[in-house]
């Protein structure tokens, strides 16, 4: 094939050749300096927009040019959270083969939405989604999306909630909206994630419809408190439980509330966007008995399964109410019923084929692989948390039950009171990310600041480990906290 020049630009395959080469080496480089970078940035962001924010000129420049000068303006401005001692936000690390194949399903540049448009990226995903109820151990008959993230797979299963529970009430809400519909009634924990509300505005239930349930010491929901608001009313309910909240991986006793809401006829969806992986684990398959029973499930891949971003996995046992709620049909689109267009089952319209990825890790892990990454994930979160706890000017908040965990820090002042222990523990949260070892976030947890421990990234290692509590050490004895003699 012959190159050819198009805007002073050359297009051809040496063009990509070299191009894809240079790319190659950038990538193997900032992969390779994973543990020796600091996993914070360490450029401000007036450098950042200082070297991105350059005058647009009118002619392009060569590919190669651009993508150098990319990494350059940019370094600095990345946080280390592809690697092993990230513990903020459960944001995992994308495993070699899922980020190889993410990279092909760039190259490919299919539109993922129709078999029509990419027969390969229709059956990739039909086989990763029937190997994700496998191995989640989830009903084989439950219909499936992957969409960006754990927020529009909330969005995806409560839309299909919508739809099963005013269908049942003679009401077509995809036809009529909700103008003059019975009203829907959430009931969910107060230890819910925010895009749980976020979703509820998207739908147009609105946040008014959310009734908190109480938790309990551990952070759960239950059977009493379910019964009780279950009772108020006979509006249509959606119930969501949580298959490990966002500070303490708290999981609901499903064996006991599933049967409650599904008695009551209300709707179940699982929040489980990292902690229905541990379905997959020997050791903590246990903590998720009866997680089966609900009606809908919404994951991500990029946390535990550890795919790049922007995959997350809605799964649903209602699939006609899920395709009513999403599908769409237009004559100047290709369908065929032997196939699956993956624009029934999704909000998207033009997406990525995000199969591949998900794929890709399933074979390179197999199923002892994602159990075994479960559980090194969640002993390195207990044994940073309780490492650190032990630290003078320390405390253990909350001991993981899974992978996540919290620690605070007491002021060294005399007489300290809670809100200087509070200022101290945002305040050690900086230093130490600051310092580079490691990564980690703040919360609040009963009203008092905390760092929060989460453990995902198929990186981390015992060294890992070892080397965070050390630099923990390091950071508390700067900021006065005298160590243990």
């Amino acid at each position: 094939m012959t190159n050819n020049t198009q805007n002073g630009i050359e297009i051809g395959v040496s063009n990509f050749h070299a191009l894809l080469e240079r790319t190659q080496a950038h990538a193997v480089d900032f992969l390779n300096k994973l543990d020796k970078r600091s996993v914070s940035a360490t450029t401000d962001t007036n450098t950042l927009r200082r070297r991105l924010g350059i005058p647009l000129g009118n002619d392009g420049i060569p590919a190669e040019r651009v993508i150098d000068d990319l990494v350059a303006a940019t370094e600095g401005g990345h946080l280390g959270s592809a690697g092993g001692r990230f513990f903020a936000w459960v944001i995992g690390g994308a495993l070699p083969s899922a980020l190889a194949a993410d990279w092909l399903t760039s190259t490919w540049d299919n539109n993922a939405a129709l078999y029509a448009c990419g027969p390969a990226a229709s059956v990739v995903e039909e086989v990763a989604g029937s190997w994700i109820k496998e191995v989640l151990d989830l009903p084989s008959t439950a219909s499936f999306a992957f969409t960006t993230g754990c927020q529009m797979a909330h969005f995806t299963c409560l839309a299909a909630a919508r739809h099963a529970l005013l269908r049942d009430r003679g009401w077509n809400v995809e036809k009529d909206g909700l103008t003059g519909a019975p009203a829907i009634r959430i009931l969910a924990s107060e230890q819910r994630h925010g895009s749980i509300e976020r979703a509820l505005r998207f739908l147009g239930i609105g946040t008014a419809a959310l009734v908190p349930l109480t938790t309990d010491a551990d952070a759960r929901v239950t059977a009493d408190v379910l019964f009780k608001a279950l009772r108020v009313s006979d509006s249509p309910t959606i119930v969501i439980l949580d298959a490990a909240d966002l500070n303490v991986a708290a999981i609901d006793p499903f064996s006991e509330l599933i049967p409650i809401a599904r008695t009551a006829g209300a709707w179940v969806h699982i929040d489980g966007a990292f902690g229905l992986w541990a379905r997959a684990s020997g050791q903590h398959r246990s903590k998720l008995t009866g997680v089966e029973m609900a009606h809908s499930w919404a994951t991500d891949a990029h946390k535990w399964l550890n795919t790049p971003k922007d995959l997350g996995i809605a799964l649903i046992t209602d699939s006609n109410a899920h395709r009513a709620a999403m599908v769409i049909s237009a004559d100047y689109l290709t369908h065929d019923a032997t196939t699956r267009d993956q624009i029934d089952w999704t909000p998207d319209w033009t997406r990525r084929a995000r199969g591949f990825a998900v794929y890709a890790a399933f074979r390179e892990l197999g199923r002892h692989g994602v159990a075994d990454l479960i559980d090194r994930s969640c002993a390195h979160a207990a044994a940073l948390a309780n490492g650190i706890a032990a630290l003078h000017g320390a405390e253990l908040v909350f001991a993981p039950t899974l992978n996540q965990g919290l620690v605070r820090f007491l002021s060294p002042k005399p007489n300290a009171s809670e809100e200087d222990h509070d200022a101290h523990t945002a305040s050690v949260i900086a230093s130490i990310n600051a310092e580079g070892t490691a990564f980690f976030s703040g919360t609040v947890w009963k009203g008092r600041r905390a760092m929060r421990i989460s453990v995902v990234n198929w990186r981390t290692s015992d060294s890992d480990v070892h080397a965070t509590i050390n630099a923990v050490a390091r950071v508390l004895v700067s900021m006065g906290s005298k160590p243990i003699s």
